[in-house]
């Protein structure tokens, strides 16, 4: 797997899915806060597979010239 998230994409990932999480466990939202794991573990891992499929790479060190 090659990265193909950039830092900026990774960032809001985590943060993104950071706060579903959060407010999921605190009872502020659904069950459905606890989808941010998905965000949160692409942002961790800097791989997103509908990018991969979609030829989608935010990452500057393995673009495509």
């Amino acid at each position: 797997m090659k990265t193909n998230l950039g830092g900026l994409d990774r960032g809001l990932r985590i943060a993104a899915g950071g706060v579903l999480i959060a407010l999921a466990a605190t009872g502020t939202v659904g069950w459905w806060g606890w989808l941010g794991v998905v965000p949160l573990a692409t942002g961790l891992l800097g791989w997103c597979l509908p990018y991969q499929l979609l030829g989608i790479n935010t990452c500057p060190m393995h673009r495509k010239s």
